[in-house]
């Protein structure tokens, strides 16, 4: 204890500067705009690259995994393109091409580095940046189903909330009859999630598909996010309290593909276009 204490006497004039510059520093970057995103987008990149050199360590010891699922993927991928000779293939993404007039969406192929599952608001990171062409507000999917939308794109990766995350829910509806449903992950299992605001009146069973509604420009309808595990009718409502299951092991999932929506700009001026119309009048 002696020995600390004299050498923090010994060299107070030293450590009283550190902690000065510390002060400073936190101040700089708390109170001017510009060093503070400078500050946040240099420490994204270097969280993202140390979570890559990790990621690289854990893929390792899951090859023979990936493999069978990468196997399974290509095989449903041969057979759709059989019955889907208009399908085009590029390097690292691929065009849903029906006709040249109705091209909508990109898939971009990404590795996750990064993925929580046991908070209440869950954020994912990939491998794939904006010189690959990813954006915010793009949707994340699986050979299984959707895993979550993007909210901000460094140079080399992308991060956003992954559907376990309270803030943010897809827009769903029940496969066999088009119903739509608001989707919402309340925090307590990776696996679940629940359906709000549907009324007694829809026929409901267990098992129930649920698909993605369209509705959103994040993701093309019909994408699979899971199917009804349980539901019940509380008394003094009028909604049911149902509970799904999602369609993705979040725990174990490592390969994604982003989808851009190619006419998303178009869409978005033209509802703005209506909107100033709207409100001029």
């Amino acid at each position: 204890m002696r020995s600390l204490l004299r050498y923090l006497i010994n060299n107070y004039a030293f450590l009283l500067f550190l902690f000065l510059e510390v002060v400073s520093l936190v101040f700089v970057f708390n109170f001017n705009k510009y060093q503070k995103v400078q500050y946040l987008n240099s420490s994204n990149r270097i969280t993202a690259s140390v979570y890559n050199s990790f990621n690289s360590v854990i893929k390792y010891f899951e090859l023979a995994k990936v493999n069978r699922s990468l196997a399974e993927e290509n095989a449903k991928l041969k057979t759709f393109l059989q019955l889907n000779s208009e399908m085009e293939i590029s390097t690292d993404s691929l065009f849903l091409n029906l006709n040249e007039a109705d091209t909508v969406f990109r898939y971009i192929s990404a590795q996750i580095i990064n993925n929580s599952v046991n908070k209440i608001h869950n954020y994912i990171t990939l491998n794939k940046g904006r010189k690959h062409g990813v954006k915010p507000d793009q949707g994340i999917v699986s050979p299984l189903g959707i895993v979550g939308v993007i909210t901000s794109v460094s140079e080399s990766y992308a991060y956003g909330f992954s559907v376990l995350n309270s803030r943010w829910g897809p827009s769903g509806k029940l496969k066999n009859s088009d119903f739509f449903v608001p989707i919402e992950w309340d925090g307590s299992n990776y696996q679940m999630a629940n359906l709000k605001e549907i009324p007694f009146h829809v026929k409901l069973a267990e098992g129930d598909t649920i698909v993605t509604s369209g509705y959103s420009s994040f993701y093309p309808e019909g994408l699979m996010i899971g199917t009804i595990h349980s539901f019940t009718q509380p008394e003094g409502e009028s909604f049911y309290k149902i509970r799904i299951k999602l369609a993705v092991d979040f725990k174990s999932i490592r390969f994604v593909n982003i989808i851009e929506n190619l006419k998303k700009e178009e869409l978005i001026e033209l509802e703005n276009s209506i909107s100033d119309v709207a409100t001029n009048n």
